[in-house]
């Protein structure tokens, strides 16, 4: 299992979120380069980023940060929030970002979808971002009618290899992962997926791995201590 600790974009500067709650926000870093010199120092391949600005708006406003990371920290990044046209998924891959995120995009229109993984294949993932089961979209700002499970037969059927899921309940709430869900969906689909929300100790980590998932995304557990990255890198392998 492959462990992505995570660098939220909130001003050019690594943030967390309280449930997604913009309100409820902590600056970790105003260097997120740095925080990505660690990630890579600790032995990690991978990175997860987010444009939590671009989440609401639809813009790219801290494009120049990931482009700087994706060119120069010698890790493997995947980026969502904002991502809704081919020109923003180029722009990102044509900067050396690995994987870009369709959120709202993938909720609102699934031919959209169908047509970035016919082009550019296992480059686009999806995030499933879940509030009481079902889609929030918009930066979580909104919840849409689909479940997470009928989203999930729909992005399967199209041939979306990897699933960024999310339950926005326990995301930077420190409250444990929810294992019955990814049991549930690892078992139900063929589809990579990768844990976001609550993964907040080795615990958490050994559990994910045990059900077979893809990933798992290491935020405030690290920013915060409570999980020690190379420990997480260890235990996941």
């Amino acid at each position: 299992m492959i462990i992505l600790p995570a660098i939220d974009l909130y001003e050019k500067k690594a943030v967390r979120l309280y449930k997604g709650d913009y309100e409820q926000m902590t600056v970790y870093s105003d260097d997120p380069a740095g925080v990505a010199k660690a990630f890579f120092d600790a032995g990690t391949a991978f990175i997860h980023m987010v444009d939590l600005e671009g989440a609401k708006s639809g813009t790219t406003p801290n494009f120049d940060v990931v482009a700087d990371i994706a060119q120069n920290s010698g890790l493997k990044v995947e980026i969502g929030g904002g991502i809704r046209s081919e020109a923003t998924i180029q722009k990102y891959l044509n900067a050396g970002v690995t994987r870009v995120i369709l959120g709202t995009a993938a909720a609102n229109d699934l031919d959209f979808v169908r047509g970035m993984v016919e082009t550019y294949g296992e480059a686009i993932a999806v995030g499933v971002d879940l509030r009481d089961g079902y889609v929030a979209v918009k930066g979580w700002t909104e919840t849409s009618g689909l479940s997470g499970e009928d989203f999930c037969t729909q992005l399967e059927a199209i041939g979306v290899k990897t699933v960024i899921c999310t339950d926005i309940s326990r995301d930077g709430a420190m409250r444990g992962t929810n294992r019955a869900l990814y049991q549930t969906l690892n078992e139900t689909f063929d589809i990579d997926f990768v844990a976001s929300g609550g993964v907040s100790s080795l615990d958490d980590i050994r559990a994910l791995k045990a059900l077979g998932l893809y990933g798992a995304i290491v935020g405030k557990a690290y920013y915060t201590g409570a999980i020690d990255l190379k420990q997480a890198i260890e235990v996941a392998k």
